[in-house]
């Protein structure tokens, strides 16, 4: 069995925009060596927002040199972005975006959800890019719920969604540049699972909501992390309630990351390269 690295935990939330209320579990500014392949995740909500009509997110923005990985639970999300794609992701849905070479995208609410009001929860994560494909052609993976896979767990643990990666035969939908695992599990209450995972990968236990045991840890609850050593394969988790989880695992990429905001690339140059290529609109427009 992988043995408990840490348990972090979910700190104080901030804004993102007007619209994304988050906690961020970790950050490629001080982790990124840990969570390599991963470089930050952020826990919107759950908070409820009103019927007003007023839009509420995050404005035009630039990213290069990574993904952005945003998973929806409840509420809606619409998304824009300067290759021409976009579209309304509700819950279940995800939307994998391929930064690569550069994209100027933006996030608010749907304007049906603004109007009906309601909760909101999402996670989005960023995931990092090797060098070789840092530059690679911005791009875009809308991922509707019918589109994963659900498998039903023994003895009556809950269900797994494997949205990359495979589960039990089952592939998940997203094409990633390095190998990773990102499932998503809903767990019963006294629940029992167990999973083997590559040796060597990093791998974390985010819960989202109710309270989880971690190969035999206290139990850890919703909006904390539990970090597993690369060491051994395996991963035991018992729900002690009725859970939401997300299983991150995936193989480190090992390569200098240097990052400035929405950029994160291997070297100093290529982050003020960024910046220049920013400035003569080679991002495209929205």
């Amino acid at each position: 069995m992988k043995t408990l690295s840490g348990i972090i935990k979910a700190p104080t939330p901030h804004w993102v925009g007007n619209g994304f209320p988050v906690r961020s579990l970790f950050s490629y500014h001080d982790q990124a060596a840990r969570m390599s392949p991963f470089l930050l995740l952020d826990h919107a909500g759950p908070m409820r927002f009103p019927a007003d009509g007023m839009k509420r997110g995050v404005g035009e923005h630039p990213h290069r040199g990574f993904e952005t990985v945003t998973i929806v639970y409840q509420g809606e999300v619409e998304h824009r972005d300067s290759t021409g794609q976009g579209g309304v992701i509700g819950p279940g849905d995800v939307q994998w975006m391929t930064a690569g070479a550069g994209i100027l995208h933006e996030e608010f609410h749907s304007s049906a959800f603004s109007r009906s009001g309601g909760d909101l929860q999402m996670v989005q994560l960023w995931v990092n890019l090797p060098r070789q494909d840092k530059m690679t052609r911005p791009g875009y993976q809308a991922i509707t719920s019918a589109d994963i896979p659900e498998v039903v767990l023994d003895n009556n643990a809950g269900t797994l969604r494997p949205i990359a990666g495979s589960f039990d035969g089952q592939p998940g939908p997203a094409n990633t540049f390095s190998p990773m695992q990102i499932w998503d599990l809903k767990l019963n209450a006294g629940g029992q699972a167990r999973f083997d995972l590559p040796e060597g990968w990093t791998t974390a236990v985010v819960i989202l909501e109710g309270e989880v045991s971690v190969n035999g840890s206290d139990p850890v609850g919703d909006g904390n992390m539990a970090l597993l050593s690369r060491r051994d394969t395996g991963v035991r988790l018992q729900a002690a309630q009725n859970s939401l989880v997300l299983l991150l695992s995936g193989e480190p990429i090992n390569e200098p990351v240097v990052g400035h905001g929405p950029f994160v690339m291997n070297t100093r140059q290529e982050i003020l390269q960024a910046f220049e290529d920013l400035q003569r609109g080679t991002f495209g427009s929205l």
